[in-house]
């Protein structure tokens, strides 16, 4: 199944088929009189179908990435665009129109994403109801496209259920169900295993992975959960406000046919050239303050200050 899903989330081209694309984004909060920088300048692609998670420590500009890309809040500087929506440019009747039908939201609190008078069923149902549309046929659409979300996500004999009869994994992939009733290409959520023992947030995470592999939305989760993050192709880690590194995985075979899951560590390189070493490689190496740069024929050599570019048996370089 976890091959399964690295293989079907693999873009083709992220640069001429994106559904998120971050440029230069910036946003600031003032409070008291005090600026602070969430994000500076982040940058982000995300191809169409991809299954991506979202990693850095609290205060490193996730969430406000995630609240952005929902609608919720607006950039202060920058580009941003979703499904062809452009974030900064978008008018109050653009942005609700946004939230109800080209991006799906999944809260980490079950008591946010489901309204506990309703059943599943009825839950489900209230996007499609909100958004309108004709009125021949539109009841049976909707009673259709109900049933199929919730068979999908294995929960279809729940549909009678309120939210106070249902597990907490159960309340999920019916949150998961209704962010997905109208259908958006975009699907986001916000630590969505965070409040879930690691077997029932399993049991989630492959519903986000149905949903990414059988319904073709774009999945991305911003998570701190390490069973989340090892499961998707493609995991970046946001830091000070930028993304600051990525993971990518992919299925390989070897002359046996045996299948093994290979990942690879990447540092992102900006616009501006910034790159962001991870604390471990600056650790290892000792590196404080200023580190030593030499361009060599096929690659830059990155090396604390103090060590001789000539080269000797203390020599420390990172390539």
């Amino acid at each position: 199944m976890r091959r399964q899903a690295l293989a079907a989330a693999g873009p083709r081209d992220r640069a001429a088929d994106a559904a998120i694309v971050c440029d230069r984004l910036v946003r600031i909060f003032s409070t008291a009189g005090v600026e602070v920088q969430a994000l500076q300048g982040l940058e982000l692609t995300v191809a169409r179908g991809d299954l991506v998670a979202l990693v850095g420590a609290s205060g490193s500009g996730k969430s406000t990435l995630l609240n952005i890309l929902a609608g919720l809040d607006v950039p202060t500087a920058g580009r941003a665009t979703v499904g062809g929506y452009d974030l900064l440019e978008m008018s109050a009747k653009d942005r609700l129109r946004y939230r109800r039908e080209a991006v799906g939201f999944v809260w980490q609190q079950t008591a946010r994403n489901l309204l506990p008078f309703l059943t599943a069923a009825q839950n489900v149902a209230l996007p499609m109801r909100l958004k309108g549309g004709g009125r021949r046929g539109a009841a049976a659409r909707r009673a259709a496209r109900v049933e199929r979300l919730l068979e999908a996500l294995e929960i279809g004999a729940l549909a009678g259920r309120r939210p106070d009869q249902l597990s907490g994994g159960q309340q999920q992939r019916v949150a998961i169900a209704v962010a997905m009733a109208n259908d958006p290409a975009v699907l986001l959520a916000d630590e969505p295993t965070g409040e879930l023992d690691s077997e029932t947030g399993e049991a989630v995470f492959e519903a986000f992975r149905t949903v990414n592999r059988e319904l073709g939305a774009t999945v991305v989760i911003v998570t701190h959960d390490p069973m989340v993050a090892g499961e998707v192709r493609r995991t970046v880690a946001i830091r000070d406000g930028r993304t600051s590194s990525e993971v990518l995985r992919r299925t390989v075979t070897d002359e046996d046919g045996t299948e093994s899951i290979s990942e690879r560590e990447y540092v992102m390189l900006d616009r501006t050239g910034r790159v962001q070493l991870p604390h471990k490689f600056l650790e290892a190496l000792g590196m404080e303050h200023r580190v030593a740069v030499d361009l060599a024929a096929d690659h830059i050599e990155v090396r604390p200050d103090d060590v001789d570019a000539a080269g000797g048996p203390d020599r420390s370089t990172a390539r």
